[in-house]
């Protein structure tokens, strides 16, 4: 007795089909297929019916056919599908079980995929007193695994199998030749063939001609030679022998010696039945020798052969492999036209297939609703072909319903339309409806391609369907399918954004080869918003062993939750030593620092610091700015500047530590010190950046201490810098402010400044901004005097129309469309400019208008705008 529990160290068929005893036995001592092409979301079909329509059309045709099945085969497989305890109800049947009858089972079954059902079948008769498989049983069983793409599965059985029977000279040897030849095999076939004859045993006729097909398939020229000797001078040759040698002949290209042999087969006095004449006339019209195909059917034809049906069908098949379609088409039309030809339903399964594949939708309908109005019963193929029509035609509902339908019609889909369905209903959105499909598909014992897993995995993910996606990816798993990287991170997404943190963690932690650094950083989001940063902490140190690079932010983001929890400290230094083994991570280390001051800890952010020094890392100019930062965030000014003093007393205050401390004083407010420290810089030898001077200026104005400010411009352009727009817009608009600015100016130049300089240009423009000089220059002189102190930006024009709608409006209108031909769309500062301008010159009715134009725009007037307009309102009413 051969347990499949031998078989399933590599294929995992004991996850794959529940049973541990499927080939299991006593031993006695006396197709269609087709590759999908790339499948991708297909727009509504116009298609001239509705899906109701269509879905009672083709229920009733595929009812009718149910009329010609067998009922009891039909609840044969009703049982065996069910998930109930089957075996008490097929013994409950009585069925008459002998060889005949298990071999018709197994045909029922391939006919109709029932691929797990024939598998539970064949291990049930196999337990039945009285009943041992044969030859002929494990050759139909091993021809429907070979058919849905399972031959891992046979070739792990005749592996183990093989084992036994040579340790121990069990009969039926002949068998490992059959099922090797059958599992696309035949050197190896051919080896235990060898075997065999040594051993004084041999093949029977069955076996000589399976292995004989399996030469021919794989063109092995010698081997097939002596075989076909061999059957010849055992007696063995038959028909089959002639249909083999005319279709190797046919694959090696040889077709006029298929020809002449099948010549010689008439000349002889033999029969032709049509199925050796068959292969030559399909690769006549795959080879565009139509006519000569034709001709040839004629000629057996008048010898007398009734190949009417074969070679019409046989050209029809021709032609489609060939991918003349239209020939294909026009061939049939015409033949049924003038002779009444109808091909049997697989050529007609042939040929819609083809045609569905290119998509040429209203020619399958036609060739379907023939195959309906002539009565021709449909088969598995063919309500695969019609699950898949509806779904390229855009009805999905109707496919599904079709196909909810299926055990009235004793049909079961095709892996192709399982696919098209599964990909159809999620892109439809039906993901729910689509998870089902793929239950019963998988208890079909098939599994989707990568695409459709993929595909399906990504809409359960979308919708958060987390259950569910846990249930496909076990299934993935226990069938040895790996899933891409990204669904792994659309998983752990899925699971974190449904709060499921510990499955999105075992997820990472059984399959963490092949978790993406993306997942990692989601599961560190998500454990820290629920108050878990040990977790998340981690999670830092598995991204780290797995040398994935740690960014700041997430670093900052856990150190932060850290801090947030029991021990903080100690959490913090264990994290950090799990991070580094001990060894100099300055990149790491200024992460901390960074973490430390997000979260207001200068005292932490100190330590590690010092930590750095201790460990023999020099400290970065971005480590001491961090710290410094930090200090001053938190308000400690003294602190900070203890720091720095030290800092300089050890020669290693950088050039962006200075501004970074001078970048914070200022923001505190501290513009005293941060003067300071921009001239000891250039004691040190540093010039200051543009932005120091700039945050600078920005703060002493604010302070309105603009003497100081306009001292620090002068040393900034006697640098021979050019003023920034950043700089030129301060002063702009600190002098429609106040006059003290334009003071400071006069002072300055009265003091150290010539007629010509630049900075008496800028205290010209100043004076008249501020009004301190009796003067209203034009736009245009205005505009090009600013211009030869700094470039001009939109923020300047829109100063310049404040101060220009001080005493013209006619001339605010003229800038506001010049402002539009430079480039610039007014904004809502804008048009409250013109606004306010119009109202303080009186002129109520315009600013109304402009007020509208405002709203058209989707802007509002501010509320001293508002205040303004009705202020003019009202004196106009009063007036």
């Amino acid at each position: 007795m051969l347990q499949l529990k031998h078989v399933i160290s590599k294929v995992k068929l004991k996850t794959l089909f529940p049973y541990t005893s499927i080939f299991t036995n006593t031993w006695n001592a006396s197709s269609y297929s087709s590759s999908s092409s790339s499948l991708s979301p297909l727009p509504k079909s116009s298609f001239p019916i509705t899906q109701n329509d269509v879905a009672s059309t083709f229920k009733t045709w595929f009812q009718n056919h149910h009329l010609y099945h067998d009922p009891l085969l039909l609840r044969i497989y009703q049982i065996l599908s069910s998930n109930d305890n089957f075996s008490a109800s097929l013994t409950s049947l009585n069925l008459p079980i002998t060889t005949s009858f298990v071999l018709r089972v197994l045909h029922y079954g391939a006919d109709n995929n029932y691929i797990l059902p024939c598998l539970r079948f064949f291990d049930w008769v196999g337990h039945q007193p009285g009943f041992y498989h044969t030859q002929a049983t494990f050759t139909a069983i091993f021809r429907i695994l070979a058919r849905a793409k399972l031959m891992p599965i046979v070739i792990e059985f005749l592996e183990t199998f093989g084992k036994r029977v040579f340790d121990h000279k069990v009969c039926f040897i002949d068998l490992l030749v059959v099922g090797y030849a059958i599992a696309g095999k035949p050197e190896i076939a051919l080896n235990v063939f060898g075997k065999m004859r040594f051993q004084g045993l041999d093949l029977d006729i069955v076996g000589y001609h399976i292995l004989l097909g399996a030469l021919a398939k794989d063109n092995y020229f010698n081997s097939f030679d002596v075989i076909l000797n061999q059957i010849r001078s055992k007696g063995y040759a038959t028909r089959a022998t002639d249909t083999i040698v005319v279709k190797f002949l046919c694959n090696q290209g040889r077709l006029d010696e298929a020809e002449n042999y099948l010549i010689g087969l008439l000349d002889s006095g033999k029969k032709l039945h049509g199925s050796e004449v068959g292969f030559l006339v399909v690769s006549l019209c795959e080879r565009k020798k139509v006519e000569h195909a034709v001709e040839l059917v004629k000629e057996f034809r008048n010898s007398g052969l009734n190949l009417f049906e074969h070679a019409y069908g046989d050209c029809i098949k021709g032609l489609v492999k060939g991918g003349r379609f239209d020939e294909a088409l026009e061939f049939f039309r015409q033949k049924r036209e003038s002779e009444g030809y109808v091909p049997r339903w697989y050529r007609y399964n042939m040929l819609i297939c083809r045609l569905l594949r290119e998509s040429r939708l209203q020619e399958v309908y036609d060739l379907l609703m023939d195959m309906k109005e002539s009565c021709i019963p449909p088969d598995m193929v063919t309500m695969s072909v019609v699950l898949c029509f509806l779904c390229k035609a855009g009805m999905v509902n109707a496919a599904l319903q079709l196909y909810e339908s299926r055990s009235q019609f004793g049909l079961n889909p095709n892996n192709l339309a399982y696919k098209y369905l599964i990909l159809n209903l999620c892109w439809d959105g039906s993901v729910k409806e689509a998870y089902s499909v793929l239950k019963t598909f998988i208890g079909n014992g098939l599994f989707p391609d990568t695409q459709t897993f993929t595909t399906l995995a990504n809409a359960l993910c979308r919708e958060c369907k987390v259950d569910e996606m846990k249930e496909l990816m076990h299934l993935a798993w226990e069938r040895n399918f790996t899933p891409s990287h990204i669904t792994y991170d659309k998983f752990i997404s899925a699971l974190c954004q449904a709060g499921r943190l510990e499955d999105s963690y075992l997820v990472h932690g059984d399959h963490n080869n092949a978790t993406a650094r993306l997942s990692y950083g989601r599961m560190v989001k998500s454990f820290i918003k629920f108050k878990r940063g040990d977790i998340a902490a981690r999670l830092l140190v598995k991204m780290k062993e797995k040398n994935f690079e740690l960014t700041r932010i997430w670093c900052t983001a856990v150190i932060g939750s850290l801090l947030d929890m029991e021990n903080p400290k100690s959490r913090v230094f264990n994290l950090l030593d799990m991070l580094t083994h001990g060894k100099p991570d300055a990149k790491i280390f200024n992460f901390f620092i960074d973490g430390a001051v997000h979260a207001n800890n200068t005292e932490l952010s100190r330590e590690v610091y010092e930590l750095m020094l201790r460990n023999n890392i020099v400290p970065s100019s971005s480590s001491q700015r961090l710290v410094l930062i930090g200090y001053l965030k938190s308000g400690k000014i003294s602190d900070a500047l203890n720091f720095f003093h030290s800092l300089r007393r050890q020669g290693t205050v950088s050039k962006k530590v200075y501004q970074s401390i001078i970048f914070a004083l200022c923001k505190s407010c501290k513009a005293d010190i941060a003067h300071d420290f921009l001239f000891q810089m250039f004691k040190a030898g540093l010039n200051p950046s543009i932005e120091c001077f700039e945050i600078l200026v920005q703060t002493l104005c604010s302070l309105e201490r603009y003497h100081e400010a306009i001292n620090l411009v002068h040393v900034y352009i006697k640098m021979g810098r050019r003023l920034t727009n950043f700089l030129g817009n301060i002063l702009l608009s600190h002098s429609l402010i106040s006059p003290d600015i334009y003071h400071a100016c006069v002072r300055l130049r009265g003091a150290k400044e010539e007629e010509c300089s630049p900075m008496s240009t800028l205290s010209f423009i100043i004076g008249a901004f501020s009004r301190c000089l009796r003067v209203n220059p034009s736009v245009e002189e205005l505009e090009k005097l600013i211009s030869t102190c700094f470039p001009l930006d939109f923020y300047t024009y829109n100063q310049l129309l404040r101060r220009v709608t001080q005493y013209d409006m006619n001339q605010a209108c003229e800038l506001f469309n010049r402002i539009r031909q430079r480039g610039y769309e007014p904004n809502d500062w804008t048009y409250n400019i013109m606004v306010s301008g119009f109202s303080n010159h009186g002129r109520n009715d315009e600013a109304k208008q402009w007020v509208e134009e405002m709203h058209q725009k989707g802007f509002y007037p501010r509320e001293n705008t508002k205040r303004n307009v009705q202020k003019g309102i009202l004196s106009n009413r009063e007036y």
